[in-house]
Formats: C-alpha cells, sequence, structure tokens
C-alpha cells in the first residue's frame, strides 16, 4: 500500500489528545504514528481488531484512525462495537479504506464513523481530518441548540425561522430540519439512509432517492448560499466545513 510520507522537521507542538491507531500494515502504522506524534499528539497503535478494541476501551482514546480491512474482526465491527459500548460510544472514529470502495466509506458511516481518509493518503491530509474532526467533538444527537449560526445562515427551528443574509426564508418542517442537522454538524458526512433516519424518520414515506429531492429544494432556498451544502458523490452530504480537507 502506498503511502506519502511527507517528513518534515518534529513539531514542537504538545498536545493533550489521545490517538489510538488500528492498522495491520505495519507500515503504515508506522508513519500515522510517526506523523501524529511530530503534531504532538499521544499516540498508540495496534495491528489486530480485537487487540485495538481492548486498547480503546482501556485507554479511552480521544480519537480511533481505524482500517477497515482488518483481519478476523474487520474495521466495521470494530466500529459497531465501539459505537455500542457507553465507554466508548461518544469516541469520534475516522476510518481509512480503498478509494475505488465507496460501499465501504458509506457502511462505515452508517455505523457511527465520523469522518474518513481514503488510500493512499497524505499524512497532512489525516492529519487535517483529526484536528478538524477533534475540535468539533463527538457527533451529537442533537445539535447544541434550536439555533444555529453559520454566517449568513441562521436557523432557528423554536420559532421555525431561517434568515438567509438577514431575509426571512419559508422552509417546510423536513427543510429546517435537515438544514438544521447538518449545520449543527459542519463538515461530517451523512450518508442518505442516516439523515433519512436521523431527521427525516424512518416512518415517514420517503426513500433515499426523496432525500435528494429535499436537498435540492434547501439548497434552492438558500440561494447564492447554496454550495454550504456540499455532495459527497456516492457518498451523502455535508455542511461546508472551511478547514476540511479534501
Amino acid at each position: 500500500m502506498q503511502i506519502f510520507t511527507g517528513h518534515r522537521g518534529l513539531s514542537t507542538t504538545r498536545r493533550r489528545e489521545k490517538i489510538l491507531v488500528i492498522e495491520d500494515e505495519a507500515d503504515i502504522l508506522e508513519v500515522i504514528e510517526y506523523n501524529l506524534r511530530r503534531e504532538g499528539y499521544r499516540v498508540t497503535g495496534s495491528l489486530d481488531g480485537e487487540q485495538g478494541l481492548q486498547q480503546a476501551k482501556k485507554d479511552n482514546p480521544d480519537l480511533v484512525v481505524l482500517d477497515l480491512m482488518l483481519p478476523g474482526m474487520d474495521g466495521l465491527e470494530v466500529c459497531r462495537e465501539l459505537k455500542r459500548d457507553p465507554l466508548t460510544r461518544t469516541t469520534p472514529v475516522i476510518i481509512l479504506t480503498a478509494k475505488s470502495e465507496e460501499t465501504d466509506v458509506i457502511l462505515g458511516l452508517g455505523v457511527g464513523a465520523d469522518d474518513y481518509v481514503t488510500k493512499p493518503f497524505r499524512p497532512k491530509e489525516l492529519i487535517a481530518r483529526v484536528q478538524a474532526v477533534l475540535r468539533r467533538g463527538p457527533l451529537r444527537t442533537e445539535t447544541s441548540g434550536p439555533r444555529v449560526v453559520r454566517g449568513d445562515i441562521v436557523i432557528d427551528t423554536a420559532r421555525h425561522e431561517v434568515l438567509v443574509r438577514g431575509a426571512a426564508v419559508t422552509f417546510t418542517p423536513t427543510e429546517l430540519r435537515l438544514l438544521h442537522f447538518l449545520a449543527g454538524h459542519p463538515g461530517r458526512v451523512f450518508t442518505r439512509g442516516h439523515l433519512l433516519s436521523r431527521v427525516i424518520g424512518e416512518d415517514a414515506v420517503v426513500t433515499d432517492r426523496n432525500v435528494d429531492v429535499h436537498i435540492r429544494s434547501v439548497r434552492h432556498k438558500l440561494g447564492d448560499l447554496r454550495d454550504a451544502i456540499e455532495t459527497v458523490r456516492g457518498i451523502g452530504y455535508r455542511f461546508k466545513d472551511a478547514v476540511n480537507a479534501d
């Protein structure tokens, strides 16, 4: 597996966050550990899914970098177990996957991963994702409150009101919930299935493709700010995060 090392001088920054890396290819694990430590993170590595899962429960890391293609217990099952256990349920997870495997990304996000990086990757890309996920913190069941402000977009679910550059715009209840949820978790990628179950409601007569219709309507109503909602090809949608590395 190719990976770009990008070695530079060691960072003088010292961070408190603990990161667990679960990756079965020793050379890739070594490169990831080196680059994370260079940025000042405290890093623990594991070459095995089951061992990594036990390490996560023991160390309670601030973030897990998880390869999906692991022997024995694969990365998807590790992620499921992390999200089932109350001790690790809120621990952010960044999955590593082959560039061509969009299905793996969808499955990973569907079981609770917070972000993904495709192989081969440059260390600076992974570092940017790690920093962004740690800054955002764990995914919340609800956003931080009924009112979310993202630049010139203000969403207030308590008042059922959306302001775009100070002007009130009418949104349907579903559109309002969708925009509020995405804007409340900027930079995070959500699959159509996730948005369907978490925002629209599994009992609603709505399919994955109908989510696209709602997104198009929301974008139309955002006018020249429509690009705030980004399409992640083959995966789903996210509200733009200026620091998110692509």
